[in-house]
């Protein structure tokens, strides 16, 4: 099945602990979530990571739906005070990103995960009002380090980040508004919708 961008509703809300850690829970556990680190993670523990990242002012969490199905999940952060403290030149209007995308739970869409990730870039320059989108995956990631790329990221250089109790060997990266409007995904990027809470 194929994903046409310019039909999907693509909305994002807050993340709620309560509501959300259960189905994170399952996403997280799913070999294509490997590089997050958090397979064995049960939903209560699940429950208290979201919790603070909600409780934290220089972070927020998001649940992506499309065409009402939540879909996917997005933190945002400010990585002059989140994760790249005193390892990323941090400048105003910086924004730290990173997006988990379900697995699919049938017949895959094509061009489904270009579609979103295409348009969470769109949002956190509009509606997130950044300058530049600060990335950090693990440099063994290839298939998000291509995808990166093509939305217009430029890998700066590979640095050693503490990621809960492990140390991650991450490609720092970052994209500016001109570069994702010069790439590849800009023009696959649906119009996204923020609201408050499921309608």
């Amino acid at each position: 099945m194929s994903a046409d961008a310019a039909s999907l509703d693509i909305r994002l809300i807050p993340v709620d602990p309560l509501r959300d850690a259960t189905m994170l829970q399952r996403w997280l556990a799913h070999p294509h979530s490997a590089f997050w680190g958090m397979p064995d993670l049960t939903p209560g523990e699940i429950r208290s990571y979201l919790a603070g990242v909600v409780a934290d002012p220089a972070q927020d969490g998001w649940l992506g739906l499309v065409d009402g199905v939540p879909t996917f999940y997005v933190e945002t952060y400010d990585p002059a005070q989140v994760l790249l403290t005193g390892i990323h030149p941090s400048r105003p209007g910086d924004l730290g990103m990173h997006i988990l995308i379900a697995p699919p739970a049938g017949p895959p869409r094509h061009g489904l995960t270009d579609a979103v990730f295409a348009a969470v870039m769109a949002w956190c320059f509009d509606a997130r009002s950044a300058e530049r989108v600060v990335v950090e995956p693990d440099v063994r990631n290839s298939a998000i380090r291509l995808k990166n790329r093509r939305a217009g990221f430029v890998e700066l250089s590979e640095v050693s980040l503490v990621d809960g109790s492990h140390v991650k060997q991450a490609m720092l990266s970052v994209c500016t508004r001109r570069g994702f409007a010069a790439s590849e995904l800009s023009s696959r990027a649906p119009l996204v919708a923020q609201e408050r809470s499921l309608p």
